[in-house]
């Protein structure tokens, strides 16, 4: 009979209550350092998507359908994520976690690298846009082995008692990976002409995160299997069905909390972080310096605010955190996208605001990994995350591009109601987990 026993569970108290200890500091700043590495390679290409848009199309396409098109391709990394989540997650659940930990950083390297050295429309005519629609996709499998096995990695590293701590700091990791993206765009904006990024200097960020990809590579060679996997092998309790069968049978309530948390997720991050500064520059006509500047104030505070709620979640538990944390981002988010436009001083503030409560994200996490037993926690996050963001995340950026039409502040409005959702989740009742 298959045994889905979670180890940690057999904890005694000394050991479920100690405080952090070296290796423990060790292992999340190598994985958070590498987790940023990797999700700046994943998510610089929307600081670029106008320059991509009028590289990769043809000139007489109208502006708005180039914009469509690159978002386009942008969501086909999240809608590749579940086939690569799901598929390196099941040999994490059987092979161990840091096998696949490592494999998911070095498929993200190379496409990142290869998209900096291709050829535009100009050169390859229709092969450009297939090309980087096809480096998008290994993206996308990449990434949704990544962010799932780093939450699970971290959470099997630390007590119970710390993992708000473990997924938040992780998080926070994941998210500064989303801060340097802006930071080199800002860089590229202030310091090179129109003319000199969309004739080469757009590479350049795509170049430097091939190389910090492979960097992540090597530190990860320095981390060591979880304990919890250790155990299960050990004691020879590691799921020997398939282990997305079990997550079908015998924990759907869960699953479809988790993908209903991870849809709060993906509005507040790909709407307030990744979509805002082009819908600046479009729609209020903010300088792409000025509007990144703003964004990368904001991404930093949505790093502190990651580590914030996920030690909150541990002290006064996940769902107070997560209600606390919607209801902040619902007032701060509504204050910003309506007071725009703004003077820069007031701009800065407001986004700065939105970007740390945007940081309840790493509440998701922490209530997801307690979802699943640890025979199938890979697999069942894996499963539950990539999917959701493959749905929601994936198809944000377009449907908000055509809303938009319609309504200039579509992105308030969406935000809003994911808020909405996200205290819905903490009222409702646990699901029964077997």
């Amino acid at each position: 009979m298959t045994t889905t026993t979670t180890a940690s569970t057999a904890l005694p108290w000394s050991a479920a209550h100690r405080p952090l200890n070296r290796r423990d500091i060790q292992t999340l700043t190598l994985s958070a350092l590498g987790g940023a590495l990797e999700f700046y390679d994943f998510v610089v290409f929307v600081f670029f998507a106008a320059v991509i848009g009028g590289l990769f199309f043809p000139a007489a396409m109208p502006d708005w359908l180039k914009l469509l098109q690159t978002f386009g391709i942008f969501a086909a990394g999240y809608l590749a994520r579940p086939l690569g989540g799901i598929i390196i997650a099941h040999f994490g659940d059987k092979l161990g976690r840091k096998r696949m930990f490592t494999l998911s950083i070095f498929m993200m390297a190379l496409p990142t690298l290869f998209m900096g050295l291709l050829p535009t429309y100009a050169t390859l005519g229709v092969m450009a846009p297939i090309l980087l629609l096809i480096l998008r996709v290994l993206q996308g499998a990449a990434i949704g082995g990544e962010v799932p096995g780093a939450w699970v990695f971290v959470s099997e590293h630390v007590p119970p008692t710390r993992t708000g701590l473990a997924v938040g700091s992780l998080t926070a990791g994941l998210t500064f990976g989303i801060l340097l993206g802006a930071l080199i765009a800002t860089v590229i904006n202030t310091h090179f002409s129109k003319a000199d990024i969309a004739d080469y200097a757009w590479r350049i960020p795509f170049i430097l995160g091939g190389v910090f990809g492979l960097v992540a590579v090597y530190l990860r060679r320095f981390l060591e299997e979880t304990p919890i996997f250790k155990e299960l092998h050990q004691r020879k309790e590691l799921s020997r069905d398939l282990p997305l069968g079990q997550i079908v049978k015998k924990h759907v309530g869960g699953t479809i909390q988790a993908m209903l948390l991870t849809w709060v997720l993906s509005a507040a991050i790909v709407v307030v972080i990744l979509f805002t500064p082009t819908w600046l520059q479009k729609v209020h006509g903010i300088a792409p310096a000025l509007s990144l500047q703003a964004n990368s104030l904001a991404t930093l505070c949505l790093t502190v605010g990651c580590v914030v709620f996920g030690m909150a979640a541990d002290k006064f538990g996940g769902r107070i955190t997560l209600a606390v944390g919607s209801l902040g981002l619902l007032m701060t988010s509504y204050m910003f996208y309506f007071s725009l436009p703004a003077a820069p001083a007031t701009l800065m503030v407001n986004y700065a605001l939105a970007g740390f409560f945007v940081g309840v994200v790493g509440v998701v996490p922490y209530l997801i990994v307690r979802a699943y037993p640890a025979a199938i926690r890979f697999s069942g996050v894996s499963f539950s995350y990539n999917v959701a963001y493959a749905i929601f995340g994936g198809l944000t950026p377009v449907a908000l591009t055509w809303w938009m039409k319609q309504d200039a502040q579509a992105p308030a409005h969406y935000v809003g109601a994911l808020c909405l959702l996200g205290l819905v989740l903490a009222l409702a009742p646990q699901p029964r987990r077997h």
